[in-house]
């Protein structure tokens, strides 16, 4: 696969800006036509999240993330004439993606997209959860792209994933990039593995509803990020943080938009179910509201979205303070914004350094403090973080790859984009005012393939090649008429004959 992946990235570093948009188009047409069709197979296959939702978050990750990008080009060379520099872009080559079993689909597509966007092939390995809706959505990707003129392989799925097998992948020589999205695990895998990675760490978003904030906005806002997809997304709030002079008033707007206050008995039935041994009951990621009540001995009722769950002080030890993938939120108050930010302070201590917070507020300075003193690097304002910060239903670039930057162990700090799987090549000239760079107007060492795509050139030896798909190829009889084979072909004759001469004469 990876051999096939880098001949193909090879092939596809030549094409031309209006190529790679033919392909890249094509691509994200297919996967948006896909997206119920994916969504309601990944949900059905993992168990985990809401099939409109994931519908939602496959459409902004395939046509979404090709309108965001629209107009900029990754492809051709930059000519800044100002400073005498001539800037060339070099694709990474060949890209590992891992994908989650969360957010299996949405990653798939947005993670090939990027890829082919900067002219890079990828091989997709998914989470063994989430296999068969991740390597179906796959394949579809390929063939579209093939279709569209890419390189035979220039996208591949593992179909069967294992943890030797992708170690293998990641150390390989022939991968140029991994692109790691999972859990902690994963991440510190991919970073061990000798290749360069792109890694994200977890999440464990505080949100804090100061005394300014829009109440009966906040808690709506809250309450539909929580339940959305059921919180599989790292970016969902996990600790909300409020002032006590709102506290009342936030929790009767939660409990009107479809949340269940619990009380002090339910909190702790619902802490023992969720964190039995002091981790995680990973049960209980992506499922909904009224099931994990059901499993904690909890009466709710079946319209319950999203479980609070009060406790008192944000501490390691207290585990409602950490992370939890499904639509349960912990909940403190404090007597005031300060002591707020404080609180949130010490949330991302416990999990989540660099990745991201929220805070529903109108004051100015308070959300300066706020973003100032809490170590994140995104911070969603008075919109719900799952799709805030993520950069659903803000400016933000749209990611399914959070990046948490130097605080949070990570080598990117950005929402993950086109520009990371790729370099710049830069010929500078002379600075002196003397020495004249001549005009690059117009020049564009690219071009856009002609003809039909060959398909990838598997030895005759190599019995254990899988069988290159005929639709994804050119038929025989022309790719034996292609000239450029041929006189390759000839060149491998003349020297299999000069080499055999040379043994006869010994």
């Amino acid at each position: 696969m990876l051999e096939r992946a880098r001949w193909a990235a090879r092939a596809y570093a030549d094409y031309d800006q209006a190529a790679v948009s033919a392909i890249t188009t094509a691509v994200a047409d297919a996967a948006y036509g896909a997206a119920e069709r994916f969504a309601a197979e990944a949900v059905a296959e993992t168990g985990m999240g809401v099939v409109a939702d994931k519908v939602i978050k496959n459409r902004a990750c395939s046509r979404g993330i090709l309108d965001y990008y629209r107009g900029q080009d990754f492809v051709s060379p930059r000519v800044d004439t100002v400073n005498k520099i001539v800037e060339i872009p070099r694709p990474a080559g060949v890209v590992l993606a891992l994908t989650p079993t969360t957010n299996p689909v949405s990653t798939v597509y947005f993670k090939v997209l990027l890829a082919l966007m900067t002219r890079n092939a990828v091989v997709v390995a998914p989470h063994p959860r989430a296999k068969q809706s991740s390597a179906d959505a796959a394949r579809l990707l390929a063939d579209a792209a093939v279709a569209a003129g890419a390189p035979d392989g220039i996208v591949q799925v593992v179909e069967e994933p294992s943890i030797p097998l992708v170690e293998a992948l990641m150390a390989d020589e022939r991968t140029d990039v991994i692109v790691a999205t999972g859990g902690t695990g994963v991440v510190r895998a991919a970073y061990s593995s000798g290749t360069p990675a792109l890694g994200v760490g977890p999440g464990n978003v505080p949100v804090l509803v100061d005394a300014s904030a829009d109440i009966t906005a906040a808690a709506k806002r809250i309450v539909d990020s929580k339940a959305f997809d059921n919180s599989v997304l790292c970016t969902n709030e996990s600790v909300l943080i409020v002032e006590d002079s709102v506290a009342d008033a936030l929790r009767s707007a939660m409990t009107r938009a479809g949340a269940h206050i619990l009380d002090a008995d339910a909190t702790e039935r619902l802490r023992a179910y969720m964190f039995a041994d002091g981790h995680l009951n990973t049960d209980v990621v992506g499922r909904d509201a009224a099931w994990i009540a059901g499993q904690a001995g909890i009466r709710v009722t079946p319209k319950t979205r999203v479980l609070v769950a009060p406790f008192d002080h944000v501490i390691s030890e207290e585990m409602l303070a950490h992370e939890k993938l499904s639509p349960v939120i912990g909940m403190t108050t404090v007597p005031d914004a300060a002591r707020g930010i404080r609180a949130a302070r010490a949330v991302v201590r416990i999990g989540g350094a660099g990745h991201s917070a929220a805070i529903h507020s109108e004051n100015a300075s308070v959300i300066t403090e706020f973003a100032t003193q809490v170590p994140v690097l995104r911070v969603s304002v008075n919109v719900g973080n799952s799709t805030g910060s993520s950069g659903l239903e803000t400016n933000l670039a749209p990611s399914m790859t959070i990046g948490t930057g130097f605080v949070g162990r990570s080598s990117i700090g950005e929402n993950l984009r086109p520009d990371n799987l790729m370099n710049w090549a830069r010929i500078a000239y002379n600075s002196a005012p003397g020495v004249a760079m001549p005009s690059f107007a117009g020049i564009d060492p690219w071009r856009s393939p002609a003809g039909p795509v060959p398909e990838y050139p598997c030895a005759s030896n190599d019995r254990g090649a899988p069988p290159v798909s005929p639709s994804r190829s050119a038929p025989a009889a022309r790719r034996a008429a292609d000239p450029s084979i041929e006189a390759l072909r000839a060149e491998l004759r003349a020297l299999v004959v000069e080499e055999l001469a040379q043994l006869i004469k010994r």
